[in-house]
């Protein structure tokens, strides 16, 4: 047995940026632009679930730091077989749910059982399939046997998806979280604020400054500067509006921090219908956009560029950039000869002003191409609803903010991509599977290649992390390796 054992708009702004009252030192007010569809992680694949709740309300065997270093959660250590298919869990003592029942084994089994059942409406069904059996070996012990080796286990088990959840509380989680975490639910005000608060039995509740968490959700980049400016909150980690970084760089309250995330933001096309089951026609995507231009246009300036689906950080990334050079003229060509040239298609964007605004430059750049791009600005869930579950659109942009993702190309023709392969489904399996991190990423910079070689949709930039925070805020991560953002470590001076 091997052994894993780790410690623990400015005049509009001036008018309204008059001082508020400051709240207690133990509050944090932090500005957020999506507001979850539901609060239960384990049944919505909506970011925003699992960036407020994961490892604050609930927790989850393993959770990953800033760096995406795996560490211990609800598991304070586990062993694993040499030949890397059974995972030994030891689990924490003196874990309660905010309900008071106790944590233990049956609590991880009832969980995994749930997200793996046939009629499961978990939203990453994926990270538990490689899962063959498991068997509770004594409240403190649970064994899990694999089919195959899974590289991703232990990090993929620390997501969202994969909280451990009561089976006499989880009916309600979807409105009223239950979990084991540093803090619990108080309230959700729809359309307005979500409202956690110190859970007083929290194992190490001495080891959290914040006594309440409000989320106040401000998808208006304007509304969102004007609430920081009048000091009605004090933390915006994904700030909206790259334009106006400027103005709080320059007042002595703020501080801005600029980071990464894992969110690749593409032009997704839908593979399973024409024009965009046709190869030329993607091609012609990838030449008619300028990845410059849309960057400068939609985020001023402060984004990275890439060329496939992989982040410009990760150690695996190969920069692609380069093999679809913006040429007009070549993509007016490939569009002729995929009978798209003198076309229409639609373009339906989620209200997020990364898609927006590029989908603006996107239109214009189309055009000059031959090909008239008709935009649909869409709420939130119609998005989910149309374009996400039902496939009822031709192009879309999205950013795709969960870690280790290749995996999104090998979900089969279902998947909103509409896309499936079998040679690459054999490559992710590959992936998926290999322990050595040198040959993984081998085999990663050969999914990159094939990924933008067939042009499955067109690659934009990398979605960075803008956060604003005012200057006695501490502990936010200033990227994120991961949907979530732990709040135990935060303090308000």
């Amino acid at each position: 047995m091997t052994k894993f054992r780790t410690t623990v708009l400015t005049a509009i702004v001036s008018s309204i940026a008059l001082a508020s009252p400051l709240l207690a030192a133990g509050t944090v007010r932090i500005g957020t632009q999506q507001e979850p569809t539901v609060l239960d992680p384990t049944s919505d694949a909506t970011a925003s679930i699992s960036g407020m709740l994961a490892h604050n309300v609930y927790e989850a065997l393993t959770t990953v730091d800033e760096s995406g270093v795996v560490l211990p959660n609800l598991a304070t250590s586990w062993t694993i077989s040499d030949d890397g298919l059974t995972y030994t869990f030891t689990l924490v003592e003196g874990a309660k749910f905010h309900d008071g029942t106790t944590f233990d084994a049956e609590d991880v089994k009832f969980s995994f059982d749930r997200a793996m059942a046939e009629g499961s409406v978990n939203p990453t069904k994926k990270i538990f399939e490689p899962i063959e059996s498991i068997t509770v070996i004594d409240p403190k012990t649970i064994e899990m046997k694999l089919k195959r080796k899974d590289a991703f286990f232990l990090f993929n088990i620390a997501q969202g998806a994969a909280s451990i959840v009561g089976p006499e509380s989880v009916a309600d989680d979807v409105t009223k979280p239950v979990g084991t975490g540093p803090f619990a639910f108080d309230s959700w005000t729809r359309g307005d604020r979500l409202v956690l608060k110190k859970y007083a039995d929290y194992r190490d509740a001495a080891n959290v400054s914040l006594d309440k968490v409000e989320f106040r959700f401000i998808s208006d980049p304007a509304a969102a500067t004007a609430a920081l400016m009048a000091e009605e909150l004090d933390a915006f980690p994904t700030f909206p509006a790259p334009e106006l970084l400027d103005q709080f760089e320059a007042d002595p309250r703020f501080k801005v921090v600029v980071g990464s995330t894992e969110g690749e933001v593409i032009l997704a096309l839908n593979n399973s219908k024409p024009p965009f089951n046709d190869l030329k026609a993607r091609r012609g995507v990838s030449y008619a956009i300028d990845r410059n231009e849309i960057i400068e246009g939609a985020m001023y300036g402060r984004a990275v560029p890439i060329g496939s689906f992989y982040p410009p950080h990760g150690p695996a990334y190969v920069d692609l950039t380069g093999m679809y050079p913006h040429d007009a003229a070549k993509a007016k060509e490939l569009f002729t000869e995929s009978g798209l040239e003198g076309g229409e298609v639609t373009l339906r964007v989620p209200p997020f002003p990364y898609a927006t605004r590029s989908a603006e430059i996107i239109q214009a750049e189309m055009a000059k191409a031959g090909v008239k791009v008709n935009v649909e600005n869409v709420e939130w869930g119609f998005w989910i609803d149309e374009v996400y579950k039902k496939k009822n659109y031709d192009m879309t942009i999205i950013a795709h903010t969960s870690p280790n993702d290749l995996s999104n190309f090998a979900m089969g023709p279902n998947y909103f991509y509409g896309y499936h392969s079998d040679e690459y489904d054999a490559l992710w399996n590959a992936i998926k599977t290999e322990s050595d991190p040198a040959k993984r990423h081998e085999l990663e910079k050969q999914a990159q290649v094939f990924i933008a070689e067939n042009a499955i949709h067109g690659f934009l930039f990398q979605l960075p992390k803008l956060g604003v925070y005012r200057q006695n805020v501490d502990g936010f991560w200033a990227s994120s390796p991961v949907l979530f953002q732990p709040l135990a470590g935060v303090t308000v001076q």
